[in-house]
């Protein structure tokens, strides 16, 4: 069934290919976090622990709706590793120790990285594409980002 919500396929397709480099963006994040939670050592551990299950367990909710907005706009989210790895803008893994301020450091610079991708698209997405859905919604991620980099911040001590 075709996809009738005011938006060329053009158009659709533009933004969904943003919006998969988005979503591999942020399984890689989600999964630097996740290994941040499980591998994390030193005196903090106990705290860095939940601290970054909290944040993995926000990731995770990012993640579904933005293949939930590749959906609504008539296409396939990429689901697999390798496609993942293929679109996205940051690197698997540095090389770091595992305590908390290496963790923070590397998971830091991500959301800044991704906060930036957001930022970059606002407005090709409601002034060139004619989406200011999908604008919108990436406006709201560009505060969630935010705001986890702030708490990943204020943990951080140089």
């Amino acid at each position: 069934m075709n996809t009738n919500i005011g938006i060329t396929d053009a158009n659709r397709q533009q933004v969904t290919n943003q919006l998969a480099k988005l979503l591999a963006d942020e399984y890689v994040l989600y999964t630097k976090t996740r290994n941040a939670h499980w591998n994390v050592e030193g005196p903090d551990f106990h705290s860095m622990h939940l601290f970054f299950e909290s944040q993995y367990e926000e990731l995770d909710e990012i993640m579904d709706s933005v293949a939930e907005r590749i959906r609504s706009l008539g296409h396939y989210a990429p689901a697999t590793l390798k496609s993942f790895l293929s679109l996205t803008h940051l690197t698997e893994y540095s090389e770091r120790d595992n305590d908390s301020m290496g963790f923070m450091k590397e998971l830091l610079g991500d959301h800044e990285s991704i906060i930036e991708f957001l930022r970059g698209n606002v407005d090709p997405f409601a002034n060139t594409f004619k989406d200011v859905g999908t604008s919108d919604f990436i406006t709201g991620l560009i505060e969630t980002h935010e705001k986890m980099a702030w708490m990943l911040r204020a943990h951080y001590r140089k």
